[in-house]
């Protein structure tokens, strides 16, 4: 199945898409968000006078005088912050004061009219410098442990399998803190009614927002109504909501009237939450003929002092390589940084940078050729479970992936094309395949359309589109008959886009609804005084069939006076956890061209060749992965925040955090390994949204190595990095 034409594309490229501040409401005010200049404290005093006095403004809120609002928590998520509660200051932009005017600009100049008086403290920003008050993690969502060790028969310890392998590497690695770096700013539009709250706001899940919403203001859930149809990215960052959100819902309630917030897009940096810094220590040890003997991948990551989200780092090499002795752990460093959370594959992003970086010392250090390296220790499921994968073609991946790029010109030291030294990487992608419950509402029409409606959202990823492909399948229909709805509360609860797994929790559900709206319809149609009445019926090709004749759907709705019926089907993770483990897989290639003079790094090509079960979009899926894979270049060389002593960030904007440029890429080629699997869900789709960007930044790394013989453990890599080092 496959399509070349996105249903919202015609409204985005129009301007036609209204995301969340584009809505206007009559009597609407401005809000504006004050933060914090220290990073560590206590806010002792807050001179709001001159702000209130100032041209339009309407209302000042401030810890001595806050909105009320309660802290929401879920059970995945936990504890969802929520500003002005208190007078507490852990992390520099924090906001601490609300600002409403009649005008956007009047908000904004009144908001530096407030006078803020701290108790400073000493602030911890250095992950580094502070891995002595380092914590154990907590479980993962996964239940899974933070400290793992899985040891062979007759070993005592990792320490004495390490000792006993013929062929050790150890080194450390470091990744820094990224932002989500989304287009669309974090923004609300709020206003109550008699019906209750209504929000505009983009989020990764309306029904997660109206959650949040619903139990800050302490309200019934059935009086807030969220609204995101469109979201201008997300990676992660969205998934909670946003300060914006809170701060407008809650000032709309006390003045009774409109009130939109957006961030500006320094405030985006420290105002939201961040993908988290690490550190990460591995020792790999083989056996000559590279056999993996031990593993050892001991991670620290940085988070604020609410510990609010801990980036698995390790998690990649529970899963990655069979190994029979393995032992990870991962613990946090509380800091005086913004909020932590997900970012696009959290832990094997930055996971997978240290471990596919050892995995390439590892072959250099055998003479071994990276990709059989990696086919001699490929696993068979989770270290330490007896669950095998339920469908695993990563062999595919790099053999078919090894003769598309040419694999086999590569040379131990590279190639030289004048004054550019060339290089090739590779390294293994490895995502859990998720799905989350969703229950979707299918429904019929008389003029033989249907609607297909969750409450998830589409930040980009191509949702609607594939909403519309599999509700024509499932109801064997043509696509233009389908109408998918996405971004309301209202619509049943589900199809989150996060942890990529939107296809697979909404195919899944579309398929139940489906089947439950057809066995209505077939009940109608049979029952007496209908079209069919007392005949067996049948459906196929959007038909009704029984008695030698056929209806089209919509027709037996019109004759039986109907002009619709709906149901809803739900599904979710079931039994087949205990029976198999669920991943996507890939193998990624890069070519890196190095100056020798000037030690500029460029990736002149880059391949990734993907098993992520059934494709049923092949043009967005392609789409999906060529981001990921352009985000792993980020990462390899331009991406990281920067956070002073202080805690300010020195960069926490679009002209100082580097992000990728069309320059900047090339040629980026894509290729699926397509075997359903239908072992993880009826549609037979695994996540992709994620494993793009994984191993994408080790592949730069490895092909960095190869051209240069530079071995640099730590990203951004920089000029800086590769002047020394450079041949002459």
């Amino acid at each position: 199945m496959t399509t070349t034409t996105r249903i919202d594309a015609p409204l985005k490229v129009t301007g036609r898409a209204r995301y969340g501040s584009d809505h206007n409401l009559p009597g609407m005010l401005h809000g504006y968000v004050v933060t914090s200049t220290i990073a560590n404290g206590e806010i002792v005093a807050m001179d709001v006078a001159a702000a209130q006095a100032a041209p339009g403004v309407v209302a000042v809120w401030s810890p001595f005088d806050p909105l009320t609002l309660r802290t929401p928590s879920t059970p995945i998520l936990g504890d969802t912050w929520v500003p002005l509660q208190d007078r507490s200051v852990t992390h520099h932009g924090q906001p601490v004061a609300f600002v409403v005017a009649e005008t956007y600009e009047q908000a904004r100049d009144a908001s530096a009219l407030v006078e803020v008086t701290y108790d400073e403290r000493p602030a911890r920003t250095s992950l580094a410098d502070n891995l002595d008050l380092a914590e154990e993690a907590p479980p993962g969502l996964d239940g899974e442990p933070s400290t793992q060790v899985v040891l062979a028969d007759g070993v005592e310890s990792i320490d004495d399998a390490l000792a006993g392998s013929p062929v050790v590497v150890e080194g450390r690695y470091s990744t820094p803190t990224q932002n989500h770096a989304a287009m669309e700013p974090h923004s609300a539009v709020a206003h109550w009614d008699a019906d209750g709250l209504t929000v505009y706001s983009g989020n990764q899940g309306a029904f997660v927002q109206q959650a949040d919403l619903a139990a800050a203001l302490d309200v019934d859930p059935s009086a807030v109504h969220t609204v995101n149809p469109f979201v201008g990215g997300a990676f992660g960052g969205k998934g909670r909501t946003s300060v914006p959100a809170f701060l407008a819902a809650a000032a709309s309630r006390a003045l009774g009237r409109p009130v939109k917030a957006a961030l500006s897009r320094e405030q985006v940096f420290t105002a939201t939450a961040n993908r988290p810094e690490t550190l990460q220590e591995i020792t790999l040890g083989a056996d000559r003929d590279g056999t993996l003997i031990g593993v050892r991948h001991d991670s620290w990551c940085s988070a604020d002092t609410d510990r609010s989200f801990v980036e698995p780092t390790s998690a990649a090499s529970r899963v990655a390589y069979r190994t029979p002795n393995l032992a990870v752990s991962q613990k946090v460093v509380p800091l005086h940084i913004p909020r932590t959370t997900f970012m696009r594959a959290p832990g094997e992003a930055p996971g997978s940078f240290a471990l596919e970086s050892a995995m390439d010392e590892l072959a250099v250090a055998l003479d071994m050729d990276p990709i059989e390296l990696r086919l001699r220790n490929g696993s068979l499921g989770p270290a330490g479970s007896d669950l095998q994968w339920s469908s695993k073609y990563l062999d595919d991946c790099y053999r078919i992936g090894a003769e598309r790029f040419g694999w086999s010109r590569r040379t131990p030291t590279g190639t030289r094309d004048g004054d550019w030294l060339v290089g090739m990487g590779t390294a293994t992608a490895v995502f859990p395949a998720l799905r989350f419950p969703t229950t979707t509402e299918i429904t019929l029409r008389a003029d033989d359309t249907a609607l297909v409606s969750v409450g998830g959202s589409d930040p980009g990823t191509g949702l609607l589109t594939v909403m519309a492909l599999l509700g024509a399948e499932a109801l064997d229909v043509g696509t233009e008959r389908i109408t998918p709805r996405l971004g309301l509360s209202a619509y049943p609860p589900g199809g989150m886009s996060g942890g990529s797994t939107a296809t697979a929790s909404v195919g899944s559900a579309i398929v139940a609804a489906a089947s439950a709206v057809l066995e209505e319809l077939q009940s109608l149609a049979s029952a007496p005084g209908a079209p069919f009445a007392g005949q067996d019926v049948t459906y196929a090709d959007g038909r009704v069939l029984g008695g030698g004749r056929s209806m089209t759907f919509g027709e037996l709705l019109s004759a039986l006076g109907r002009d619709a019926i709906s149901a809803v089907g739900s599904s979710g993770p079931g039994e087949e956890l205990t029976k198999h483990s669920f991943s996507s897989f890939g193998a990624q290639f890069c070519e890196v061209r190095v100056h020798r003079w000037t030690g500029e790094a460029r990736v002149s090509r880059m391949l990734g060749v993907f098993d992520a079960g059934r494709i049923v979009n092949d043009q967005a899926a392609r789409s999906q992965l060529r981001g990921g894979m352009i985000w792993g270049v980020s990462a390899a060389l331009h991406e990281g925040l920067e956070i002073e002593g202080d805690g300010r960030l020195a960069n926490g904007d679009l002209a100082g955090y580097l992000l990728p440029v069309n320059a900047d890429i090339p040629e980026v080629d894509v290729h699926f390994v397509q075997h359903p699997d239908t072992l993880h869900n009826p549609v037979g789709a695994r996540g992709i949204g994620e494993i793009g960007v994984v191993g994408m930044a080790a592949a730069v790394a490895n092909a960095v190595y190869n051209a240069t013989g530079v071995r640099v453990r730590h990203t951004p890599i920089t000029i800086e990095d590769l002047l020394d080092g450079l041949p002459g």
